[in-house]
């Protein structure tokens, strides 16, 4: 897909930036259930193997963002903590060896993000992992400069969108405008309107980039901006109603959604919508109540609680190194980015340091997302080239169960060409 030259690249990184708190929080949220089974308690789970790693630890930087006065998410580093375990105990280690996982908690803002980027390259550390932050624009020229491999899920910043040491496991916000459109289509939905936090001009970068995906599956899409802070976005929702679309979706933070989905619930209850994971919050739900969520369709990352076997083993190693953890909450993150660096690594030779990562991360192919329902990543620049760093434009959806998680789940996105 062409988005216009680089005037237009320029723009659209530097929009997405503005959505680097709607990201951390956007991959976590949501789930699948292909046993049709609503409670996370009562999915299967197995034994894991003996399968210890030996030889000298490689140390693996992990950046949690913990402790701020705004965000603090200490499930990122308890689910990556308790993957170590795995990883290290039943898996076979990092290529063989065991993983030491240095952990670093900044607050979100510039000088703890500084203070943990410098710290881990003092470390020595072989990579540095992330589910995401805002701070990606001043910890990535610190790693990347010391020639460290950058390993996130969720890349918001310029610095991550277009750095050549950063992999980026999941599909940001073009997996998002794709799947959403694939699941309109399949919903045979012809119009969707979506509501967007204007942040950065983030309203236009979703028009630019999701107008040819969603005329590709057939749906016509019109894009509302809703300005940042605005009290009552009530006169932007009654303007983007008033061409009776089918569907509606949000790409905005928790509270700007809840204030739209509570106007599109006063204004059009029935309309259908199409939830990325922020807007499936608990503190959006319990704003908007379940009853406005159920029924409707969720988009994910992340599959907590069908049969197969991948999700099988996640609620495994959660259940026995993570048992306070919620299954369907934001610590899955923590385990995605460490085993999706595992899983990458795997055929690494000879001696396991930043360079050899590196290239391994380069060279793998359609590794499977721990955890991900059958999404695979490949980050040789190819999966969206517009934003190199990506690895994947695959996500999930799937209804949403009377817990407001998607159930049922179907693939979207497509692999990188070979």
């Amino acid at each position: 897909m062409k988005l216009g030259g680089q005037t237009r690249h320029r723009r659209a990184i530097a929009g997405l930036s503005a959505l680097a708190l709607v990201s951390m929080a956007g991959l976590t949220a949501c789930g699948s259930d292909e046993s049709s089974s609503n409670d996370a308690s009562a999915a299967p789970t197995t034994s894991l193997p003996a399968d210890p790693a030996d030889g000298a630890p490689v140390k693996v930087g992990f950046i949690s963002p913990e402790g701020g006065a705004a965000v603090s998410i200490p499930e990122y580093r308890q689910g990556a903590e308790a993957a170590v375990k795995y990883v290290n105990d039943n898996a076979g280690g990092l290529a063989g060896r065991p993983v030491e996982l240095v952990v670093c908690k900044q607050q979100e803002e510039p000088t703890s993000a500084t203070k943990c980027a410098n710290e881990l390259v003092e470390q020595g550390v072989a990579a540095v992992l992330t589910p995401g932050t805002s701070m990606g624009q001043v910890i990535v020229p610190i790693i990347s400069g010391a020639k460290i491999p950058y390993v996130t899920l969720n890349a918001v910043s310029a610095a991550e969108l277009s750095s050549p040491g950063v992999s980026a496991l999941s599909s940001g916000l073009p997996g998002s405008l794709t799947t959403t459109a694939t699941a309109a289509k399949d919903a045979g939905l012809k119009k969707v309107t979506i509501f967007a936090s204007d942040g950065g001009g983030i309203g236009t970068v979703i028009s630019q980039m999701g107008g040819p995906i969603f005329q590709g599956m057939g749906v016509d899409l019109k894009v509302v901006p809703i300005p940042l802070g605005v009290p009552d976005p009530t006169p932007m929702v009654t303007a983007g109603l008033s061409e009776k679309p089918d569907g509606i979706s949000v790409v905005a933070d928790a509270g700007t959604c809840a204030s739209v989905l509570k106007a599109v619930q006063t204004q059009d209850p029935n309309v259908k919508k199409l939830l990325i994971p922020t807007c499936l919050d608990p503190n959006v739900t319990k704003v908007v109540g379940m009853d406005a969520i159920k029924g409707n369709i969720g988009i994910t990352a992340t599959d907590y609680l069908s049969d197969q076997p991948d999700t099988v083993l996640y609620r495994s190693v959660m259940g026995q190194y993570a048992p306070d953890l919620s299954i369907t909450g934001a610590g899955s993150s923590g385990y995605q980015v460490v085993l999706g660096l595992v899983r990458a690594s795997k055929d690494v030779q000879g001696e396991v340091n930043a360079a050899s990562i590196a290239q391994a991360l380069k060279s793998a192919k359609d590794v499977e997302m721990p955890a991900g329902g059958g999404i695979t990543f490949t980050c040789d620049g190819t999966a969206f080239p517009q934003m190199p760093t990506l690895c994947s434009t695959q996500m999930l959806y799937g209804p949403l169960n009377d817990d407001g998680v998607p159930v049922d789940l179907k693939l979207a996105g497509q692999k990188p060409s070979a």
